[in-house]
């Protein structure tokens, strides 16, 4: 390579991917000037302010000093280059090309990290997933901030580099003082940290048992009530018993919070299930994901966790047409102009509603005060193709003071054993027939066909209640994963008439 140019590799952050970025810097003879080209955002373009300033403090010549013209190129040139984790390839670069450095192998090392004004790095979002990048396109090392160490050492086929200054980094690739390798991490994770136990929770048997039946299959649920008979602390006390998340989970579900720039300070990854609650008065973008530069929404943040919406027809109208992909799908794209983003959102969606604006529809013992116009407004704000969407939909009903003064029943962590079996279950399925599915809310309907054996009675059930009933296509094959997720909490092989009567009583209010 010729002594005045120099090439070193970083990645861009594209919604949760990350892409290889080569940077080149090239010195040739002029007046002095510093140029970044190659589709460079204002945070990047001021890269050579921060870049001369940190390398005068770690005692290097900067470039504005040097009487020469300095490019620096992002290729391919066509990508959008976004951020400030370009400042240390940037850097090493320059000290390269200008001879400051001697020029080291760095064709199997990426290079992320912002510089301060006194050369030292500050930590980045989205370090985990250009890590796994790098691992995929065969890169043996990242160098990166050591804040983002722990959080990239989860990729095991990848040396990490913690890197504390621009000092540090020159140091260790002339030799001088060479740096430890991070070791790659051990995960261990944790049940979700839930604001109730189902053992808190008094009375509501049914609505419990819907809610087992969902955490076991991962089904959405939509719990209707009068104010105070315990949607929201049934909806909490859902978190309490689902299953750790599994290795791969963790993965993924730890790339989207790091895209988003929102792994906690005193934590590497997310080691719980995401239970997320927006507010009814968030916006579009904040919930579904999007904006200037796209970043994860609420739908994907709550990816292998829970997504809850309280007060459901509260919300705009816009958001809640928009959760209809994705429910089906398990994944939000995101269109621009210039390109369009894909976001992982295969989250369980729960929500609680009152039957009326004053909440007292159907209660014996309080009168509604709302006009037969407006109960019907204000159930029609929940559409009919996102109520088919939702497998279990159940009254909560207000408790007698027997029931409020009653113990809580089970446990959660009694309840989680037999969930994580059923779970355990539908995955010993999954994986005999080489499916990379793990719950049954995932089977598409050519899978139901193929993986659900139903018994003579459940079969003649099946016909009579889709003759009979007006559920849709969806909706029945909704319903027989239902049955199928009832069937494996009985550790049963085949599907009953039983299981298809108690997933058919969760769908009534749709079928109605």
């Amino acid at each position: 390579m010729p002594a005045n140019l120099s090439r070193v590799f970083s990645a861009e952050l594209e919604g949760v991917q990350a892409r290889i970025i080569e940077i080149e810097v090239d010195l040739n003879v002029g007046l002095h000037s510093f140029t970044i080209v190659g589709l460079a955002d204002k945070a990047l373009s001021e890269a050579k302010e921060r870049v001369n300033s940190a390398l005068k403090w770690s005692g290097c010549r900067p470039p504005n000093r040097e009487n020469r013209r300095i490019v620096v190129n992002l290729a391919p040139a066509d990508i959008d280059k976004s951020g400030s984790q370009y400042d240390l390839g940037i850097a090493l670069a320059y000290l390269v090309a200008s001879n400051q450095m001697k020029e080291f192998d760095s064709s199997q090392i990426l290079f992320v990290g912002e510089l301060g004004l006194d050369g030292g790095l500050r930590p980045m979002r989205g370090a985990l997933n250009i890590a796994s990048a790098a691992a995929e396109q065969g890169f043996k090392s990242i160098v990166l901030p050591k804040q983002n160490a722990e959080e990239a050492s989860l990729i095991q086929e990848i040396a990490v580099v913690p890197v504390g200054s621009l000092a540090e980094a020159i140091d260790h690739f002339e030799n001088k003082r060479l740096i430890d390798v991070f070791p790659n991490q051990e995960p261990d994770f944790e049940n979700i940290e839930a604001e109730f136990d189902f053992g808190d929770v008094r009375g509501q048997e049914a609505a419990k048992r819907a809610l087992i039946v969902a955490a076991s299959g991962g089904h959405n649920i939509l719990m209707s009530g009068q104010p105070g008979s315990g949607k929201t602390m049934l909806a909490k006390a859902l978190g309490s018993i689902l299953p750790p998340l599994t290795l791969a989970e963790a993965l993924e579900v730890s790339k989207v919070w790091s895209a988003a720039g929102m792994i906690p300070e005193n934590a590497s990854f997310i080691k719980s299930r995401p239970f997320r609650q927006p507010h009814h008065s968030a916006s579009i973008v904040s919930v579904i994901g999007g904006g200037a530069n796209p970043r994860p929404g609420e739908i994907s943040l709550s990816h292998r966790g829970v997504l809850f919406l309280d007060e459901l027809p509260e919300f705009h109208r816009d958001i809640l047409e928009a959760l209809r992909q994705p429910l089906e799908s398990g994944e939000i794209v995101v269109s621009r102009a210039k390109s369009s983003l894909t976001f992982p959102s295969r989250f369980q969606f729960v929500a609680a509603m009152n039957p009326c604006p004053c909440g007292f529809y159907g209660d014996p013992k309080r009168e509604c005060r709302c006009s037969a116009n407006e109960i019907f407004r204000y159930q029609k704000k929940i559409s009919g193709p996102l109520l088919d969407r939702i497998d279990i939909q159940i009254h909560v009903p207000n408790l007698k003071l027997g029931e409020l003064r009653s113990s809580g029943g089970a446990r959660s962590s009694e309840i989680r054993r037999r969930v994580n079996q059923a779970r355990e279950i539908q995955k010993e399925r999954f994986a005999q027939q080489k499916i990379s599915l793990l719950l049954n809310s995932e089977m598409s309907s050519k899978q139901c066909e193929e993986l659900i054996n139903c018994d003579r009675g459940a079969d003649n059930m099946l016909k009579k209640i889709f003759d009979q009933s007006e559920l849709s296509g969806r909706g029945y094959f909704r319903m027989l994963k239902v049955s199928r997720t009832i069937a494996d909490l009985e550790e049963s092989e085949l599907v009953t008439a039983d299981h298809v009567a108690e997933a058919y009583q969760y769908r009534l209010k749709n079928a109605a």
